[in-house]
């Protein structure tokens, strides 16, 4: 496995951030890229996971590790969907709200993490898909090199106004399901112009994953992160 528009638009973007400096792994090889996706129940995380796997899967080596509280939920769901062969799928049960296992015990996530580059490896990137919870759900930078966080628009249009953790510092906003605005009364304009008041120059996305290439925008991020990795 290996690089492989819908309504999307992005709207600021600053460029990548600085990455982590621990670009190594334990034989001293370059690890893979670990990129960090949180967000809200239904906000449309498994399935920008998934979306991704079937644009990178052809030109990357990929990985994915999942958290639920209690099931193992997400990894059954994108091993159903056949995203990725099944070794390269781990799941973590984090029997508690799911920010504590990406961003105060982060044990479990980067034992996933690691097992994951020692038997499939080597990769390209790993994505850690948090469970659902609330905007300030943020990763350890001990875990993951980059955030996205999604959110969408049936959640109501004030939710980039509200701000957060996860609005505000995310390396990258998704505003998914814009194909449900006119239907749930949400102003896009609105979430776009209260998003970037919010995150300044920090790239901010609108997109439907049921349009014709709508994560391509996303993967499109993805790669960009990648090559600032790998020079």
């Amino acid at each position: 496995m290996h690089l492989d528009h819908a309504e999307s638009a992005l709207l600021t973007d600053a460029g990548p951030r600085a990455l982590s400096a621990d670009a190594r792994g334990p034989d001293g090889g370059r690890r893979a890229l670990r990129i960090g996706l949180g967000g809200p129940v239904g906000s449309g995380k498994t399935a920008t996971v998934a979306a991704l796997c079937r644009a990178l899967r052809d030109t990357l080596s990929l990985a994915v590790v999942t958290n639920d509280i209690y099931t193992r939920e997400d990894a059954e769901f994108l091993l159903r969907e056949a995203v990725l062969p099944p070794e390269r799928i781990q799941a973590v049960e984090t029997g508690a709200c799911p920010h504590t296992a990406i961003r105060d015990d982060i044990s479990a996530n980067l034992e996933a993490v690691e097992d994951l580059e020692a038997t499939v490896g080597p990769l390209d990137l790993i994505m850690v898909e948090s469970g659902g919870d609330n905007l300030t759900a943020t990763f350890s930078r001990g875990l993951v090199d980059a955030q996205i966080f999604v959110i969408d628009v049936a959640a109501g249009d004030d939710i980039p106004r509200k701000g957060g953790p996860g609005i505000t510092r995310s390396d990258l906003l998704v505003i998914n399901k814009t194909d449900l605005a006119p239907y749930v009364g949400s102003d896009l304009g609105r979430m776009a112009r209260d998003a970037g008041e919010r995150r300044g120059a920090l790239p901010v996305l609108l997109t439907s994953l049921k349009a014709p290439d709508g994560i391509a925008p996303v993967a499109a991020w993805v790669r960009e992160r990648l090559a600032a990795w790998t020079a």
